[in-house]
C-alpha cells in the first residue's frame, strides 16, 4: 500500500509536450527489454486478460443467441444481420474514439472506460425489447467492446521484452478465446435452465460482471511505463520499471545493463500520421489484413450455429455444442501459436495461416456449394479448418500491429487498424445473411471467404513487414 501511495503522489508531475520530453527517457525501454517475465507481467496480464475474456464473451454473445432472437423477435436472416451489425458498428467507432483518448490520457483509463462501458450496456441489453431496442444497445455497448482489447493490448506490450513479447502477449490473447468458448456454454446452460424466451437474457446479463473489474483495475492496473516517460512522468516509469528489476533480481536474475537502442521516436500524437510516408504502406497492409481475417473470421463464427440449425438439420443446443468443440479447438491453437510466434516469426505464421483458411473455405465451397452436401458433418469439417487456420491471425494481429508503430501513437494505430475489422464485422455479417436468404444459399457464403483468405495470402506475401525479437523502438523508426 506504501508503494502505491508513492505512485499515487507522483501523479501530480505535470505532462511536459513530447517533443522536449528529457532524454534519460530512452532508458526507460531499454530497461524493460532486458527484464524476463517476473510477478509484475503475470499480475498485469491477468487484470487485463480478465477484461478480454469478457470482451470475447460480450463479443459473440449475440451469435450464441441469435437463432433464438430471430424466433423471439420473429425477424428475417437479413434483418438479424443488421441487428449484429449494429454492434460491430459501436464497436468501430468505440475502437477510433478511445483509442485516440489512450494515447493521450493513459492506456490505464482508456481500458476503465472500455470495460465500464460494455459491462454496463450488457446489462441493459438484457432488458430490450424489440429488435430495433436490442440493435441500438448494443451499438453502444461496443462502444467499450471495440476499445478493450487493442487498448490492452497496447499496454502489455509495452511491458514485454524483445525476447518474450510474442510468446506472452499472444497467451495473454488466449483469454478472449477463452471468453468466446465460455459464452456458448452459459448459453447451454441458461437456455436449459430458464427457457429460451429468457434464458438470452440471462446470457447477456453475465456479460456484466466487467463491471467489477473494472473497479479492479481502477486500483491495481499500472500505467504503461513507456507511455508515461514520453509524456515526461520520469518518476511514475521509473517506479515501476524498479519494481520490476527487483522482482527479477529477487529470483536471482542478474540483469544485463541497458543496451543501447535507437531513441524513441517522438512528438504529439497527430491522427493523420497513419498515412503519413514513414507509416503508409504499413498502415496499408495492416488494414487489408485485419478486413480480410475478420470478414472471414466473423462471417462464418457469427452465423455458424445459425448454419447448424438452417443447412444442418440440428436443434439450437446441439449446434453451440458443436461451436463449443470448435471452440476448444481453438483454443489449442491459440497456446501453439504463442509457442510458435516468437520461434518463426510472425510473418510466416500469418502466411501459413491463410493457406490453411483459403483451404477451410473450399472446403465450405466444395461440399456445400458444389456438391449439394447440406448435412452438419460437412458444415463441422469447413468449421474445423477455419479453425485451425484463423487462430494466428486473430490472435496476433494486435501484437503485430502495436509492433510496428511508436509509443506516441502506438494505441491509436493499434486502434484505428483494428477498427478495420469492426467494418468487416459489419459487412460480413450483412452479406452472409442475405446470401442465405437467397437462391445462391452458403455454397456462396463459402466463396466469398475463398477470395478473402487468398488475397490476405498475397498481401502478407508482398507487404508483410517481420519483427521477431525486435525491440518496439527499432521497428517503429
Amino acid at each position: 500500500m506504501q508503494q502505491r501511495g508513492q505512485l499515487r503522489q507522483t501523479a501530480s508531475v505535470p505532462d511536459v509536450p513530447t517533443g522536449s520530453a528529457p532524454p534519460e527517457t530512452d532508458d526507460i525501454p531499454a530497461r524493460i527489454d532486458r527484464i524476463p517475465v517476473v510477478p509484475f507481467h503475470y499480475r498485469l496480464a491477468g487484470t487485463l486478460g480478465v477484461g478480454t475474456f469478457f470482451d470475447g464473451f460480450d463479443s459473440t454473445s449475440i451469435a450464441v443467441i441469435l437463432t433464438v432472437v430471430i424466433a423471439y423477435f420473429d425477424i428475417s436472416t437479413a434483418e438479424a444481420g443488421i441487428l449484429v451489425s449494429a454492434g460491430y458498428l459501436g464497436q468501430f467507432l468505440g475502437a477510433l474514439i478511445i483509442g485516440a483518448l489512450a494515447d493521450r490520457f493513459g492506456r490505464r483509463p482508456a481500458f476503465i472506460l472500455s470495460l465500464v462501458t460494455f459491462g454496463v450496456f450488457s446489462a441493459v441489453c438484457a432488458a430490450a425489447w424489440s429488435p430495433t431496442s436490442l440493435g441500438l444497445l448494443r451499438a453502444v455497448q461496443g462502444l467499450g467492446l471495440g476499445a478493450e482489447v487493442p487498448v490492452a493490448a497496447t499496454l502489455i506490450n509495452e511491458y514485454l521484452g524483445a525476447r518474450n513479447r510474442g510468446r506472452v502477449a499472444v497467451a495473454y490473447q488466449s483469454t478472449f478465446n477463452w471468453g468466446l468458448l465460455a459464452a456458448p456454454i452459459v448459453g447451454i446452460v441458461a437456455l436449459r435452465s430458464f427457457g429460451e424466451d429468457a434464458g438470452w437474457r440471462v446470457l447477456l446479463a453475465v456479460g456484466a460482471l466487467p463491471v467489477i473489474v473494472a473497479g479492479y483495475a481502477w486500483l491495481r492496473l499500472p500505467e504503461s511505463a513507456r507511455w508515461l516517460a514520453q509524456r515526461g512522468r520520469r518518476a511514475e516509469a521509473e517506479a515501476y520499471v524498479a519494481r520490476m528489476e527487483q522482482q527479477a533480481r529477487a529470483r536471482g536474475v542478474e540483469l544485463a545493463p541497458p543496451r543501447a537502442a535507437p531513441p524513441a521516436a517522438r512528438g504529439s500524437l497527430r491522427l493523420g500520421e497513419l498515412l503519413a510516408p514513414a507509416y503508409r504502406r504499413r498502415t496499408l497492409m495492416l488494414a487489408a489484413i485485419w478486413f480480410l481475417t475478420f470478414f472471414v473470421g466473423y462471417g462464418y463464427a457469427v452465423w455458424m450455429p445459425t448454419l447448424y440449425v438452417r443447412v444442418g438439420g440440428l436443434r439450437t443446443t446441439q449446434a453451440l455444442a458443436l461451436t463449443v468443440l470448435v471452440g476448444a479447438l481453438q483454443l489449442a491453437m491459440v497456446y501453439v501459436t504463442a509457442f510458435l510466434a516468437d520461434r518463426v516469426g510472425r510473418k510466416p505464421l500469418l502466411t501459413w495461416s491463410f493457406v490453411i483458411m483459403t483451404g477451410g473455405a473450399l472446403v465450405g465451397f466444395v461440399g456445400v456449394g458444389l456438391m449439394g452436401v447440406h448435412r452438419w458433418p460437412m458444415l463441422l469439417a469447413a468449421a474445423v479448418v477455419f479453425a485451425v487456420g484463423a487462430t494466428a491471425p486473430t490472435s496476433t494481429l494486435y501484437l503485430y500491429t502495436a509492433e510496428l508503430y511508436p509509443t506516441r501513437m502506438r494505441a491509436w494505430a493499434t486502434s484505428a487498424c483494428s477498427s478495420i475489422n469492426r467494418l468487416a464485422s459489419i459487412l460480413s455479417p450483412l452479406l452472409v445473411g442475405a446470401l442465405l436468404g437467397t437462391s445462391l444459399g452458403a455454397g456462396s457464403v463459402f466463396l466469398s471467404f475463398v477470395i478473402a483468405s487468398a488475397v490476405a495470402l498475397v498481401v502478407v506475401l508482398v507487404a508483410g513487414i517481420e519483427t521477431r525479437r525486435r525491440t518496439l523502438e527499432e521497428i517503429s523508426r
